[in-house]
């Protein structure tokens, strides 16, 4: 798409799928990136053959592979975690942020209600549903790790043992550590990347994938190798970390049938749960992103604020609203602290969690930067980023203070000790069990992890195909169905491969190398705006 007004574009030979291999065999057809491709789906079927036919083996494998990542990386996770958040806020607030994608006359092409489902339905649909009501509970039972005082005065970062006895300390440090993980931090990781492949496509002309965010660093030699590796990991990012995604995903409404219907639990429920899913998938993917992914994300986002609406209003009502703004303020109390890369003590919390998500939203950073870059051509850079960082991050806390809060109440007030007795994807069925109406919302919160699945699994399709299709953002259905097809069965294997810690493994190990990647493209993505004209004045 041609700019609007002003920019400065890059002077390139490079031509969109010049490397392309272009097949046409039937009524099928291939459109690939002859390295991309190639390299990256043999990985991912290696990977899967392997896993599927040592299972036994796979099982202590990623469990010692995830153990090892989380214990001796979280410091690099969370210093990573903190320089996004900060580069985020210093563009915003520089004349940089004077800067509009794509093109200084350039106007939006989404409404801000059809931008914000998009966005929200495609960053963070299923974690909410699966730690939306588990993490706070689990940080408040065990008291996760809390700040030491003597004499009223914060001293250092201690074991949560800091709250202990005290109920209202504790659920306030369990707010602020849960909303540490879904607020500023995951938001920055997807701007970053998102920001930067919407300038270095609409703005500058560059295809629509990874490599191009590096052009400032590597020039010319990102249609060689190096940009080659850059867009492979990508790949492999995306794919294992919507894997994990997926699995959680299946796990939680496998959970949830099991509570309403008594379906059996266990892996082959899951199983057929992934398929069925990914049949759905692969029929939105094949529609589109106007016809099925903004349809599907806008009636997700129906369905998801009717059912927070209805906790809200029979829950602890009260409770919830001013535990909303308590929550914010002791996540701006806390940040400091929950920040911290070294001396840690809490190491369950700083390794177990903290380091986990990071790695976790990294490896989604590829498939979320893409899916915002496409949909937010025509905003200012200022207006991109406080709107990607602010509004979810204030969605992402009134949904954790919603679901959170009430089901703390449910403990502390109530006495209703079921609600910590289940499973991680049981936890939520089991809130909604001790409101009216249970049987309605629990098939509702069924009905959300299932679309919260598709609208993840085919907008990750489309991505990993732009990127392994040399950035073309049309190409033919056969390999959008082939990578939907692939993630299905990536879930599949890590689910027979050692389930949710299989799932967390993948996501560590290749969120880490991507991490250097997101690292390097902020560097890259300065110089870039630095070039840009401005719109405006401040």
């Amino acid at each position: 798409m041609k700019p609007d007004g002003e920019v400065n574009p890059i002077d390139t030979d490079y031509t969109i799928g010049q490397d392309n291999i272009v097949m046409n065999v039937g009524p099928f057809g291939l459109d690939i990136h002859n390295r991309v491709f190639g390299v990256s789906a043999l990985l991912i079927i290696a990977f899967v053959l392997l896993t599927m036919t040592f299972q036994d083996q796979a099982e202590p494998l990623f469990g010692d592979l995830r153990g090892w990542l989380t214990s001796n990386l979280d410091w690099f996770f969370i210093t990573a975690g903190n320089i996004f958040v900060l580069v985020c806020l210093v563009i915003a607030f520089s004349p940089l942020g004077r800067v509009r994608i794509g093109g200084t006359q350039a106007k939006p092409d989404y409404s801000y209600l059809g931008w914000f489902s998009m966005l929200f339905a495609a960053g963070m649909g299923i974690g909410l549903m699966f730690y939306g009501v588990s993490e706070p509970l689990s940080h408040f039972s065990s008291s996760v790790g809390g700040i030491a005082t003597e004499n009223g005065i914060r001293t250092d970062w201690a074991p949560l043992g800091a709250a202990a006895g005290d109920n209202a300390a504790a659920t306030q440090l369990a707010m602020a550590a849960t909303i540490y993980h879904w607020g500023l931090h995951p938001w920055a990781i997807y701007a970053v990347l998102a920001l930067g492949l919407a300038i270095f496509s609409f703005n500058k002309g560059l295809p629509l994938t990874i490599r191009s965010v590096f052009y400032p660093i590597l020039g010319e030699r990102i249609w060689g190798w190096p940009g080659h590796v850059v867009d492979i990991l990508a790949v492999m990012a995306t794919m294992f970390g919507l894997a994990t995604s997926l699995g959680l995903g299946s796990s939680q409404a496998a959970a949830g049938l099991h509570f309403l219907f008594d379906v059996p639990l266990g892996d082959t429920t899951q199983i057929l749960l992934v398929i069925g899913i990914t049949a759905i998938a692969m029929a939105s993917v094949l529609a589109g992103l106007e016809a099925g992914v903004k349809r599907l994300s806008e009636i997700n986002m129906v369905l998801a604020v009717v059912l927070l609406l209805f906790v809200l209003v029979v829950g602890p009502t009260l409770a919830i609203v001013t535990g909303f703004f308590q929550n914010l303020w002791s996540y701006l109390e806390y940040l400091p602290a929950l920040g911290n890369p070294m001396g840690r003590e809490d190491t369950n919390f700083s390794q177990g969690w903290t380091a986990f998500y990071w790695a976790w939203w990294i490896s989604w950073s590829p498939f979320v930067g893409m899916f915002i870059a496409r949909v937010s051509r025509g905003r200012s850079v200022r207006e991109f980023i406080i709107s990607v960082l602010i509004v979810p991050s204030l969605a992402c806390v009134l949904w954790m203070t919603v679901f959170g809060n009430t089901a703390i109440s449910q403990v502390v007030n109530q006495g209703y000790l079921a609600v910590t007795e289940g499973e991680l994807p049981l936890q939520i069925f089991l809130m909604l069990e001790g409101l009216p109406l249970h049987s309605i919302t629990s098939f509702v919160a069924i009905i959300l992890v299932v679309v919260f699945f598709v609208t993840s699994s085919d907008s990750g399709s489309l991505v990993i195909d732009v990127i392994s299709s040399g950035g073309k953002v049309e190409s033919p259905a056969p390999q959008r169905v082939f990578w939907c097809t692939f993630e299905g069965l990536v879930a599949i294997a890590l689910i027979l491969g050692g389930g949710l810690v299989a799932l967390q493994a993948m996501a560590v190990s290749t969120g880490f190398p991507f991490a250097i990647v997101l690292l390097i493209a902020t560097a890259s993505l300065i110089k870039g705006l630095i070039s840009e004209p401005k719109i405006g004045k401040g």
